[in-house]
């Protein structure tokens, strides 16, 4: 086998950030789109060369050619050994925990999270640093400026290399070891939870269903659930991967994880109803004929950590992210910990986490996690919930409303309008950047408006400071509007706009959310020109 030097023009796209390059397949198959990004991921590292570098996808489509592509590329560029899952397979939980697991040097993840998969569909890399999180901005600044100055890139001549057994083989001087995906990280599941407790339940006739949406989750909860833990056969939904999810949107809110909702809402419904998305780093929570919020869930799983073993001894302190309601603020002041509100991105969280502050984090955006992994992880958050209905003995239902009844409700909602124009969406968020100033003090429907601004976060371990993360309007008695740009979209902008009410009265709790909401949804509208600048009635999704 030789090593080959290929020349190259330079890439000219984007800075991935810390949620990794993201485009359509049809872009990543232009020549040397790929190969071009690799080598720069590679060019900006240092003393890499003899290390172990973790690969791994979510199954979709591009993952396994991608893979052969890496593996070439890393064996000329001077890596010792990798590490990856059968047929490329590793969820971006499972890839942080191998990281973490073997002290491996970084590693690649081959996803595009919750978005669709197929040959017309999302592609997406990252790289994950050695703490097994998600690379901070100033690797990725680096990558993306050796990105556009690259003229060559290295790879190995060779045959590609059998991925779908274990084994333990060699690519030129490299060694490659490939795994179970699934041995590690539910090796680690077994470490946290009461196992034992959980198996109780289910032969106590406890019904669940958890729906993989055919995506990375799938031989995850396969082996953990079913086999390990004892629920029967056919709990898992949609378990096998497919390249293109069945061609269904794997994001699991109420909008795209259409069967399993429809199942815990229906006739007969289980006990408790679970989802994961495309990489396996999100989850949904339902009770039967009840939906949990994320930032309801987080609260919940903070104020009842004393039922898992790895948190029977308290936690450290809690993280969420700016957008994610104040839940579990309130949960923390109980608890006499710290609560930080950081930008949205899981890299805040890992320096918290790294720095021993903070034990449990969640996002709005149905991720939730612990200093496991530097990962969001969904199914952790869906063993942690089996942990403790196995330790509490009450439904879903019951636990949340208790919580509600203790510490009050944040009426929350999360309106998302999908694929909007960039240049218009864009042009809303500027107007309200230049605007914010000008609202405090102003009243809204009888609302008076205690502060605006725009979101800025300065991180008090490594000082780095991060400006523009969304545009908060505060009211007096503390209800919330956000706008926010998402990144994770490869079409357009999508816009988001988060309301949040805090109810006391256990009368109004149970309200529905957007009646209790539509105050604000009328004002957001009014402030903003959301109808005016989207073109739309309504949000593509609502959670």
């Amino acid at each position: 086998m030789t090593i080959k030097k290929i020349s190259t023009t330079p890439y000219q796209g984007q800075n991935p950030g810390t949620s990794g390059l993201r485009k359509k397949v049809k872009v990543f198959q232009q020549k040397n789109y790929l190969e071009n990004f690799v080598q720069s991921i590679f060019n900006s590292l240092d003393n890499y060369q003899g290390q172990t570098l973790v690969v791994g996808g979510d199954g979709r489509y591009g993952n396994i050619p991608a893979t052969q592509t890496i593996l070439k590329m890393a064996a000329a560029n001077g890596f010792g050994r990798v590490i990856v899952g059968c047929n490329a397979l590793l969820s971006t939980p499972a890839a942080s925990c191998i990281i973490r697991k073997y002290s491996a040097f970084g590693g690649i993840v081959l996803s595009a999270s919750h978005n669709p998969g197929g040959p017309d569909e999302d592609f997406g890399i990252k790289y994950n640093i050695s703490n097994g999180g998600p690379a901070p901005e100033k690797y990725t600044d680096a990558m993306y400026e050796q990105s556009k100055s690259i003229t060559e890139y290295k790879i190995l001549q060779g045959d590609d290399i059998a991925l779908d057994r274990v084994a333990e083989l060699a690519l030129g001087d490299m060694k490659i070891s490939i795994l179970d995906p699934v041995v590690d990280y539910a090796e680690l599941m077994a470490e946290i939870f009461d196992f034992d407790a959980i198996k109780t339940l289910f032969k106590s006739g406890f019904t669940m269903k958890f729906d993989a949406m055919h995506a990375i989750t799938g031989p995850y909860a396969k082996n953990i659930i079913e086999d390990v833990l004892g629920a029967p056969a056919g709990t898992v939904l949609n378990e096998k991967p497919l390249e293109d999810f069945g061609k269904g949107h794997p994001d699991p809110n109420l909008t795209y994880a259409k069967e399993l909702v429809e199942c815990l809402f229906g006739k007969n419904a289980p006990d408790f109803g679970a989802a994961s998305d495309g990489d396996g780093d999100r989850n949904m929570i339902l009770g039967n004929n009840f939906f949990v919020t994320p930032s309801d869930s987080l609260a919940v799983l903070t104020a009842n950590a004393e039922c898992v073993p790895a948190y029977k001894n308290g936690l450290s302190g809690v993280a969420r992210s700016m957008p994610t309601s104040c839940a579990v603020d309130n949960v923390a002041k109980e608890l006499g910990i710290n609560c930080f509100e950081t930008p949205t991105g899981w890299k805040f969280f890992g320096n918290l986490m790294d720095a021993h502050k903070v034990t449990l984090c969640g996002e709005e955006s149905f991720g939730t996690g612990s200093n496991h992994v530097r990962e969001k992880d969904g199914l952790w958050a869906v063993l942690f919930w089996l942990n403790i209905l196995a330790a509490k003995k009450q439904s879903v239902e019951q636990i949340v409303t208790e919580h509600w009844a203790k510490y009050g409700r944040n009426i929350y909602s999360r309106h998302d309008y999908e694929a909007v124009d960039k240049a218009k969406a864009e042009q809303l968020v500027e107007n309200l950047r230049n605007g914010f100033e000008a609202l405090k003090g102003a009243t809204f429907n009888g609302m008076k408006v205690a502060f605006a601004d725009d979101f800025s976060y300065t991180d008090s371990v490594d000082g780095s400071v991060s400006t523009k993360q969304g545009v908060r309007i505060v009211f007096e008695d503390g209800s919330r509007i956000v706008f926010r740009l998402s990144g994770t979209g490869t079409e357009g902008a999508t816009l988001r706009i988060y309301l949040e009410r805090f109810e006391p009265d256990i009368k109004k709790q149970r309200e529905d959310a957007q009646i209790s909401l539509a105050d604000l949804i009328t004002i957001a509208d009014d402030i903003a020109g959301v109808r005016k600048f989207t073109g739309r009635d309504a949000p593509t999704v609502i959670t």
